[in-house]
């Protein structure tokens, strides 16, 4: 199964700030990882607190926060970011 992936402006936004190498593997992880697992729970992890239903994917020092949405076979990125400063400000 082939999930469509989607990025909010936020999100949109955050990746664009990043060096593009950065970019580059981030948005390679997300085409070749996570849009084409059967399962996109089974590489990510929920989060807990306030950010509940969301999940968390890690792609080295950075981290991508998504909305998965099964009804409609979506994963919405909402915060692309380093690890030390995704958490703040949600």
């Amino acid at each position: 199964m082939i999930w469509k992936v989607e990025f909010d402006n936020r999100a949109r936004t955050e990746l664009r700030k990043l060096d593009r190498q950065v970019q580059d593997r981030i948005l390679k992880w997300i085409r070749e990882t996570l849009a084409t697992e059967q399962d996109p729970r089974r590489t990510g992890k929920p989060l807990k607190g306030r950010i509940q239903g969301l999940w968390r994917y890690r792609v080295g020092d950075y981290r991508i926060i998504s909305q998965i949405q099964d009804e409609n076979v979506l994963i919405l990125v909402v915060r692309i970011g380093h690890r030390l400063d995704i958490y703040e400000d949600p």
